[in-house]
């Protein structure tokens, strides 16, 4: 159940131990500036969970094992200044690395910025006879050339230690997906909410606050902030865990699009894109608002939210239970389009596992049966889903229809009373 291993900035030598593959629930490992050497092991391959890997500063030497390519969810990795050559593993990590994070070693290849392709040897004759002719030559200008670029090394490789170590010590880790560099990502963000004024704050929550922030570029995005993530409190960096885990992988209209996280000791938050209407709740609970929320827009979210757990139920691998269909983590769009957001209390059902855990969701909406069976299905969503359905046939959430239901049959339950008595009844076009 480890999410996060530090072990940066100490004095381990040898080799990485083979338990790390282990952890297969790491979201994070970090191992930079120590002494490991030797091969970097296969062992990754089993830490499917793995989103963030740094292993620079270390003295590993050969090939990075091909065996990287099956990490599919990893988005961000280090393994600048060791003495690692050959091609980079062909995954998206890698190849959106930045130079930073692959200089420093004896000869990398590969399609990434800053490297030279990857090219078979050919010609070796003809090569070597112009080796031969072009050494004394070559072998001049080259020392003159390492002898600069070492001076320079030397120094930029002292003051990127003294900024790592800073950031390390403040334990920052930042993410981003999207058209986002991480770290300027969060300096917009403080800069823009102007480190999380009040005056910024659109909205509250048990597990923390979200932000509207406005970003130089022009866009403009929602931050969830947590809760400092105190020592003990392990469900507060749990359900932080849980959401960011859930939505790096999710592509779909109906789903809020996710584009980061940032994660320390004392400021931990997601962004997303924000949407301008809100939650649903918020909108049913203003009569106004909720007005223009006719029954064919009522009829769309119901279409949105269907879309997106068909999605994460049927299309995800493995399956996503969201375990929190409300009101409140359903967010419109300025065309009152549902967006699914929250998934800290999502569960991932592992083909391999019984899925029980504790319970977990709001009052009103969790599914009767998880309270004995303990078991996650997607069933949990269907009726949540069911009680939300209701919500917006009333108008409000359905308190006295659903009690009613289990004393009366639908058939003793007047139409007028079920209907939202806000709009006018609908129409056979509507």
């Amino acid at each position: 159940m480890l999410f996060y291993l530090n072990l940066s900035f100490n004095q381990f030598s040898q080799r990485i131990p083979a338990q790390v593959g282990k952890l297969i629930g790491l979201v994070l490992l970090d191992l930079s500036h120590n002494m490991l050497s030797e091969e970097i092991p296969t062992l990754f391959q089993s830490l499917q969970s793995l989103m963030t890997l740094n292993l620079s500063y270390n003295n590993l030497s050969g090939e990075i094992p091909a065996t990287f390519e099956q990490l599919r969810g990893l988005y961000s990795v280090d393994i600048s200044h060791n003495q690692l050559h050959g091609p980079i593993p062909n995954i998206q990590a890698f190849q959106n690395a930045s130079i930073e994070a692959l200089q420093g070693n004896k000869g990398l290849c590969g399609n990434a910025s800053g490297l030279p392709p990857c090219t078979p040897l050919s010609n070796k004759g003809h090569n070597k006879k112009l080796f031969v002719v072009m050494f004394p030559f070559l072998l001049v200008a080259s020392l003159s050339i390492s002898s600069i670029a070492l001076l320079f090394t030397f120094k930029k490789r002292k003051k990127d230690a003294d900024e790592e170590r800073q950031s390390s010590a403040g334990g920052e880790i930042f993410f981003s997906i999207a058209s986002f560099n991480g770290k300027i990502l969060y300096e917009e963000i403080i800069r823009a909410t102007k480190d999380f004024d009040a005056q910024y704050c659109v909205g509250k929550g048990g597990y923390g606050n979200v932000y509207k922030a406005e970003l130089s570029s022009g866009d403009v995005v929602a931050v969830k902030k947590f809760h400092p993530l105190h020592t003990g409190k392990m469900a507060d960096q749990r359900q932080f865990l849980n959401e960011a885990r859930a939505l790096v992988d999710t592509r779909q209209r109906n789903i809020v699009k996710f584009y980061g996280f940032c994660s320390s000791a004392d400021r931990s938050f997601l962004v997303y894109k924000y949407l301008e209407r809100g939650c649903l709740a918020s909108v049913l609970s203003n009569d106004e608002e909720s007005k223009k929320l006719d029954w064919n827009k009522r009829v769309n979210i119901v279409k949105g939210v269907v879309h997106a757990l068909s999605y994460l139920h049927h299309d995800c691998s493995p399956p996503i239970v969201h375990r929190d269909i409300t009101s409140s983590n359903i967010l419109l769009d300025l065309e009152c389009e549902a967006h699914l957001s929250d998934f800290g209390a999502a569960k991932l059902l592992h083909p391999d596992s019984s899925n029980w855990t504790n319970i977990a969701g709001t009052y009103g909406y969790i599914a009767p049966e998880l309270s004995y069976t303990m078991k996650v299905t997607e069933k949990c969503d269907g009726f949540s889903f069911g009680v939300l359905a209701l919500e917006l046939i009333v108008g409000r959430y359905p308190d006295d229809f659903l009690s009613d239901l289990s004393i009366l049959t639908a058939e003793h339950i007047p139409l007028n009373c079920v209907l939202d008595q806000r709009l006018s009844s609908p129409t056979a076009r509507s």
